[in-house]
């Protein structure tokens, strides 16, 4: 599934495939916004290959959660 993480003053956003299911992800950025102290909150993001991607929580600007099902390719495809 892919992940896209807007950063305030930051042209680009941090795109990840990611093996979590769409419910993990909402629920490690609801844990980050949520924290006790939101200046050292990170949200933290593992990729498919087992890389992970530290951001503060208080330099989100959106977080874009793709579709768990992967794109179908071919005649089958509606």
């Amino acid at each position: 599934m892919e992940i896209k993480v807007g950063i305030q003053h930051i042209n680009r956003e941090v795109v990840l495939e990611v093996t979590q299911s769409a419910a993990e992800v909402e629920e490690a950025v609801n844990d980050a916004f949520t924290a006790s102290d939101p200046a050292k909150a990170v949200l933290v993001l593992t990729d498919e290959h087992g890389r992970k991607v530290l951001i503060p929580s208080d330099k989100i600007g959106y977080v874009d959660i793709g579709e768990e099902n992967g794109r179908r390719v071919g005649f089958g495809a509606v």
